[in-house]
């Protein structure tokens, strides 16, 4: 996992409405990027609902919330329609801003160990430097956390 203090790595993923976002898109302001496993999961409902709801609180701050996943960006059309999620999400299938923020890797899942994504969240400074780094997140109550740390 990338560590506080570094330069955040760039990436090109396609959003639910198809326009293709860059770190350079971002530039200028702070906001948090999340790494979440699958659209319409319990989990991932609990924590895309969180942040959905402190968007204002999250808007105050000048801070964008963007949530990525392996999904497709059909399937997180379907996941933003079906939850009024008013953030950006980003589809990465081919896992390479998942695997370069390292929130893709060895896990264990159900007592045995598997690849998948490693939920984490990275708030990014306006400068693209990781300001705050949060490793294996628990999705309820999550939001509330990074609000806390902005």
């Amino acid at each position: 996992m990338i560590a506080e203090g570094t330069k955040a790595p760039d990436f090109a993923l396609q959003d639910a409405d198809g326009k293709v976002w860059t770190l350079a898109d971002f530039a200028g302001s702070e906001f948090v990027l999340y790494f979440y496993p699958r659209d319409n999961t319990p989990g991932c409902t609990v924590e895309a609902c969180g942040f959905r709801d402190r968007g204002a609180e999250f808007a105050a701050r000048g801070v964008r919330v963007v949530g990525v996943s392996p999904d497709t960006a059909a399937s997180h059309d379907k996941f933003r329609r079906r939850h009024a999620l008013s953030f950006i999400l980003l589809a990465d299938p081919e896992k390479k801003a998942l695997e370069a923020y390292g929130a893709w890797g060895e896990k264990m899942m159900y007592g045995r160990k598997m690849m998948g994504v490693i939920r984490s969240t990275f708030v990014i400074g306006a400068d693209g430097v990781v300001k705050k780094v949060f490793p294996k997140v628990s999705p309820l109550g999550h939001a509330e956390k990074v609000l806390a740390a902005l």
